[in-house]
């Protein structure tokens, strides 16, 4: 019987090693409108992550990831490497071999039904984006955000997926009973870069008119103009553009960083500068020569370039959640900053 192999508990014989050691497969599919792309369905056995090394007691640290791999294909995505862990030993495969844990908003009300729960913020989008094209397909986000609401717990949220306009009616019944913060991330203002760079995301005017969405919604929704690129993002005319998008669209705030490369995405981000604009190839091998961040010298010279457009524009900085990377809840009381008090954001 063809579906024999695809039963829950199955030792599948085109699933990966590690990931039939973690999960349950339910099944693999391979849907012809996600052309090249594979969807391992398992059941999860929890929904809630306690990020390692935050702190105890802190009110940070519990993501849940709904997806690992993402169709968005950002070259310099910081998540790659955590595909190996199922043992896929391609870093492409992060792109293309997408697992999906169809009973996550399940395995989630559980959880936060226990006693234990101290409905601490909960972020969404830190390793793998929740509103990437997969979730038109499964749609889960509807029921986590149900499960979260009904828990009262405050929720986080970042995203490169125009989708989550689905969700906004969702999203501001929860605002009106607590916590629910929002961020659009967009990098790249030339369409013509973002296609070699983030071949699988939406456009940068898509992505600020769902910002803008949100914010006739009543919710409050900022922007991670994140990473910026080195030679290729950090012009004044390209940043002067982009936080004029970004004001124009209405964000409650920006938040920006030089591009980061931590081992298992330093080669491959390498690799595509050698291959798409070899002019840079040289350039920034010596930027991160090093180590994975670019030099302190750069990321200055940067804030210095950046600081004026904030100004210029009007625009109000954020801050990031050291423990999730996705924005800081206000339930934790923690607000925005504005661009005059507010420090760099330099990672």
């Amino acid at each position: 019987m063809r579906w024999a192999g695809q039963q829950v508990g199955a030792e599948a014989p085109d699933a990966l090693p590690g990931l039939a050691k973690v999960h349950d497969l339910v099944r693999t599919s391979r849907p012809p409108e996600f052309a090249g792309m594979t969807f391992y369905e398992v059941r999860a056995k929890s929904a809630l992550n306690k990020v390692p090394g935050s702190v105890p007691g802190t009110p940070y640290g519990w993501t849940i990831n709904p997806y690992r791999g993402c169709s968005h294909a950002c070259v310099y995505c910081f998540a790659r490497p955590t595909h190996r862990y199922l043992e896929f030993d391609d870093p492409g495969s992060f792109d293309a071999e997408v697992v999906v844990k169809v009973n996550v908003a399940e395995v989630l009300r559980v959880e936060l039904a226990k006693p234990s729960w101290q409905r601490s913020p909960v972020a969404l989008g830190t390793n793998t984006d929740p509103y990437q094209r997969a979730e038109g397909r499964y749609r889960l986000m509807p029921g986590i955000l149900e499960a979260l609401a009904d828990s009262g717990t405050p929720v986080s949220l970042l995203t490169k997926g125009t989708l989550l306009r689905r969700d906004l009616p969702l999203l501001a019944r929860m605002a009106e009973r607590g916590a629910v913060d929002l961020a659009m991330s967009v990098a790249i203002f030339d369409p013509e870069l973002q296609a070699l760079v983030e071949p699988g995301t939406p456009s940068a005017a898509a992505r600020l008119a769902t910002v803008r969405a949100a914010r006739e919604a009543g919710l409050e929704c900022g922007v991670f103009l994140m990473p910026v690129l080195p030679y290729l993002t950090d012009s004044i005319a390209h940043l002067d553009a982009a936080f004029a998008a970004i004001a124009e669209a209405g964000a409650s705030y920006v938040v920006w960083s030089a591009l980061h490369l931590k081992p298992g995405v330093k080669q491959w981000y390498l690799d595509w500068v050698h291959a798409h604009v070899p002019q840079h190839d040289a350039a920034y091998r010596r930027l991160y020569a090093v180590g994975p961040y670019a030099p302190k010298d750069y990321r200055r010279w940067l804030a210095d370039r950046i600081e004026p457009l904030l100004a210029k524009h009007g625009l109000h900085r954020g801050a990031v959640d050291d423990s999730t990377g996705t924005t800081r809840s206000r339930s934790a009381g923690i607000v925005t900053a504005t661009a005059a008090a507010a420090q760099p954001t330099l990672f």
